[in-house]
């Protein structure tokens, strides 16, 4: 294996089992793709001034910083465990651990993520720096959710925008390296009529409709099949709304992808709407595709 070419995929570890989750899959996303891994901790603590070391009548294993290398060994051993070879690294790095994985993501094949972290809210479904990751990061941030299916499809959101494009490039990609069909997913929804004081519902062909939804699918996917001729690609639309479509296809899917933003979202979001709601619903992971800033 040759995985000393080529940047890192990146996993964020903070002890909590959700990061172990996050491990495993990075493993497997760095073997797939032929790259090293590396395992980074926030420190924090000394930037907030708080003692690190062990009291001095404590155990010399004692002390927050060796609770942090015990961590990152840990992390270390369970990637090493899940793919014997795999060449890994572990780092320690003081700060807040969104800025420590927004730097770190700069030079990263990608980035993955538990979908909550160590001491966060029981009510937060899915915690703060992977949400922030995925609104802000460089590189393509992965959420270990719920359980992938080995044999499912990857999923990939289509709606025609510039965000979408590039969820539909790392998507095919993915299906590619995992040995999966390629599931096209665009939803819709009926047109409304809007005109003040409009007493009459819009009337509209329910086949032409479809017909063109059905083309801005085929609009996202073109040239795909000529430059992955080993990937199905199975175009699919579906009535209903983004967000729920798409969690939906999640129940059978192995990896749901989707863009940062997509068409209706408001502008100066940095994380769309449906992308914000698969980080929280979602019943595999989820991939959170956006372009450089």
């Amino acid at each position: 294996m040759n995985s000393a070419s080529g940047s890192a995929v990146l996993v964020g570890v903070d002890g909590s089992e959700s990061a172990r989750a996050a491990v495993r899959l990075a493993a497997a996303v760095a073997a797939r793709r032929d790259r090293p891994l590396r395992v980074v901790h926030a420190f924090i603590w000394p930037t907030l001034r708080t003692p690190i070391r062990p009291a001095t009548d404590g155990a010399p294993e004692g002390g927050l910083r060796a609770q942090a290398e015990q961590l990152i060994i840990a992390a270390v051993d369970e990637a090493e465990a899940t793919v014997p070879g795999l060449r890994v690294t572990g780092e320690l790095v003081e700060g807040e651990a969104t800025a420590v994985l927004l730097a770190a993501a700069r030079t990263a094949t990608m980035v993955v993520l538990g979908h909550r972290g160590a001491g966060g809210f029981a009510a937060l479904v899915v915690g703060s720096v992977a949400v922030k990751l995925a609104a802000y990061a460089d590189c393509p941030v992965l959420v270990a959710r719920g359980a992938p299916h080995t044999d499912g499809a990857v999923v990939v959101g289509v709606d025609g925008s510039e965000s979408s494009r590039r969820a539909v490039e790392f998507a095919v990609q993915e299906a590619a390296l995992r040995g999966a069909d390629l599931r096209a997913l665009h939803a819709y929804r009926h047109p409304v009529s809007t005109g003040p004081g409009d007493m009459q519902p819009l009337v509209y062909d329910e086949s032409e409709l479809r017909a063109d939804e059905d083309r801005a699918v085929a609009e996202s996917i073109a040239g795909l099949t000529e430059r992955y001729p080993e990937v199905p690609i199975i175009r699919d639309s579906v009535r209903g709304r983004a967000a729920r479509v798409l969690t939906d296809a999640s129940r059978q899917a192995q990896l749901v992808v989707v863009g940062g933003q997509g068409h209706g979202e408001v502008t100066g979001l940095l994380l769309g709407s449906v992308s914000q709601s698969l980080l929280h619903h979602s019943h595999c992971p989820v991939a959170v595709v956006r372009g450089p800033r």
